[in-house]
């Protein structure tokens, strides 16, 4: 009967915590009271349930990832009021044209992303364009959200190999793996998503034309997105909170695209010399003393890699921006404190998945998990797609189901002989998949900034989103399991 009980109230903290998140209440309320009214029903102490393991494990969240929220946050706020993220926006539009608007779109962001601007700072910049590029080429305007998601939340978060995206980051302690883990699998899911969205939005814009459908200017204007309910929405599902972005000091004078390039490269070229060259050639026995942790390179070197790429591009933005970053300290105190509602937003969700993991009935879910037919790649994707989909965050969703079964999967590669790299890739692009459903702060705000709604525009989003990105994760899964990882 007490399992029951438990089973009972893990199903009534998940259904609360999605339906009250959706309404706009804040997961920093949520995520503690209803992990406390979860343990009440396993009889679990609540105060205790709190403070012994929801804080230890949002703390520990905090402790691991705040560097890259608070580096991230900075680098993307400097990169706006650089004029950087426009010149390279524009950039791509003046090369495409409205001619091929979808295009530009798409690949604006997905370059923004890739090189480390936070997915708002891009929606903020790549909004007001697409809709511009859309009323040239007449092209509905319901397809500007689902044309930037497929730029910005797809392909660059989840599968190139060498994102800074911060899911790309969560896995690498868990799996002792790299940024660039599976590569080979990475670059076939790119590919898969960017061309079963590009499909997907061209058919649409092709059909939309038959029937002569075009941009209408009369639907809804944009909403404001400074209120608490939006931020509230959004900061589970970014690393910037958007009430910053007007904050700081934008300049209205441009770089050149080669300057506005410069930090990107910087960023790429960092990444990938400190991971897959510099770090694994250290020798850190120091590591295992208590003082740092007893933990070894292998475990942080992954989150090192980025964070020092993040230092080094941020340093080359200002140097290469000196003139026209007009208030410095304006700048990179808006993007610091752009960084701390989300990270502490996603502590909370990772809190709440520590108290439900051990409650008694998780075992039920864990066993469950585990048994489903098709091995280990196949409940680690369902996994991260269920918390994802539950928590509307990505990264959330994604270090709970680590947190809970990261080691098992773990014991799994050692006895089976599957390769963590693979593991980490199927774990990201589970995380991107089913987060993106109505309730997902990125969706309700990227709407709210297009000017159209759920009715007009989620069935696009859906197709150039979830349906490319679960294209993308069964191809990984059938390929890994047939030939291993690459």
């Amino acid at each position: 009967m007490s399992e029951a009980l438990s089973f009972l109230g893990i199903l009534v903290a998940l259904g609360a915590l999605i339906a009250m998140a959706y309404r706009g209440w804040s997961v920093l309320f949520l995520a503690p009271a209803l992990a406390m009214i979860a343990a009440s029903f396993s009889g679990y102490p609540m105060l205790a349930s709190w403070t012994q393991i929801f804080m230890v494990a949002a703390a520990g969240f905090l402790a691991q990832f705040f560097p890259l929220f608070l580096l991230g946050a900075i680098f993307a706020k400097l990169m706006n009021d650089s004029g950087s993220v426009r010149t390279i926006a524009d950039a791509m539009i003046g090369w495409l044209g409205s001619g091929r608007a979808i295009m530009a779109v798409v690949l604006a962001g997905a370059i923004l992303t890739y090189g480390g601007v936070s997915l708002f700072v891009a929606f903020f910049v790549l909004v007001p364009m697409a809709q511009a590029l859309f009323r040239a080429g007449d092209i509905p305007r319901r397809l500007v959200p689902a044309t930037i998601i497929l730029g910005t939340s797809t392909f660059t978060m989840t599968a190139l190999p060498g994102t800074p995206a911060i899911q790309n980051v969560i896995p690498m302690p868990f799996f002792g793996t790299s940024i660039y883990a599976a590569p080979g699998l990475g670059l076939i899911a790119a590919v898969i998503m960017l061309a079963v969205g590009l499909g997907w939005l061209l058919r649409a814009q092709t059909a939309a034309a038959a029937r002569l459908e075009g941009y209408d200017p009369s639907l809804s204007p944009a909403a404001p997105v400074d209120s608490a309910r939006m931020r509230e929405h959004t900061t589970t599902a970014s690393t910037f909170d958007p009430a910053e972005m007007d904050k700081g000091a934008p300049t209205d004078d441009r770089p050149s695209l080669a300057i506005a390039f410069l930090p990107i490269g910087v960023m790429i070229g960092c990444n990938l010399i400190l991971s897959l060259w510099l770090f694994p050639t250290w020798d850190a026995p120091f590591l295992a003393e208590p003082l740092w942790g007893s933990t070894s390179l292998g475990a942080v070197a992954g989150i090192w890699s980025v964070t020092a790429a993040l230092m080094i591009a941020t340093l080359a933005i200002i140097l290469c921006n000196r003139g026209r970053l007009v208030s410095l300290r304006d700048s990179i105190d808006s993007g610091a404190n752009a960084a701390v509602l989300p990270i502490i937003s996603v502590a909370s969700l990772v809190g709440f998945g520590a108290v439900i993991a051990a409650l008694p009935a998780f075992h039920m879910i864990r066993d469950w998990v585990l048994g489903m037919g098709g091995g280990p790649l196949v409940s680690l994707a369902v996994a991260t797609n269920l918390l994802a989909a539950l928590t509307g965050s990505a990264s959330g969703g994604l270090t709970i189901a680590l947190e809970a079964l990261g080691p098992t999967y773990m014991d799994i590669a050692a006895r089976t002989g599957t390769d963590p790299a693979i593991m980490h890739r199927v774990a990201v692009i589970g995380s991107g998949t089913l987060d993106i459903l109505p309730h997902n702060g990125a969706i309700v705000t990227l709407l709210a900034l297009s000017g159209v709604t759920h009715r007009e525009s989620y069935l696009d989003i859906a197709m150039a989103g979830i349906v490319s990105s679960l294209a993308a994760l069964v191809a990984v899964i059938l390929i890994g399991s047939t030939i291993g990882s690459f």
